[in-house]
């Protein structure tokens, strides 16, 4: 075998392990978190009890979740919180059940007097994901429910 068809077989060899290992990079690049399974639940107060208002999701990303935001909101409103708005709102509590997953509820207590005062009928629930890489998942009606009592 000639120098030549060495040389042009070693280039070879080395352009298309290059275009292998790029798109194994551009595979694995981060990703922004997913939010699934949310939902919200509205129980009114009664003379025995607080209500509340509890909104839980699975969120996951590659580097994990830092945390996640929650805004609760009346459709009547005609509100529409933006990503930026959610980022100065409530929290919710995660608990990781993976290296890449964590389950996060939101609970807001409701007395008598705060449920006399909210507006009936249908609510929608925003929520602003945070992995731990910085990557954030804004989600505008991430679960409704409604307000009959």
């Amino acid at each position: 075998m000639s120098k030549r068809t060495l040389v042009s077989s070693l280039i070879g060899v080395v352009v298309i392990g290059g275009a292998t290992v790029g798109g194994i990079a551009m595979a694995s690049a981060a990703t922004e978190p997913t939010m699934e399974n949310s939902s919200a639940r509205y129980v009114a107060p009664t003379d025995d009890s607080a209500g509340a208002l509890t909104f839980t999701a699975d969120v996951s990303d590659d580097s994990g979740i830092r945390g996640v935001k929650v805004l609760a909101w009346p459709a009547s409103s005609k509100l529409d919180p933006t990503e930026a708005e959610l980022r100065s709102v409530d929290s919710a509590t995660c608990q990781s059940t993976s290296d890449e997953t964590s389950r996060c509820t939101y609970t807001l207590r409701v007395t008598e007097d705060e449920a006399a005062e909210l507006a009936k009928g249908a609510w929608y629930v925003s929520a602003l994901a945070t992995a731990k890489d910085g990557d954030t998942t804004f989600v505008s009606r991430a679960a409704t429910f409604d307000v009959t009592n």
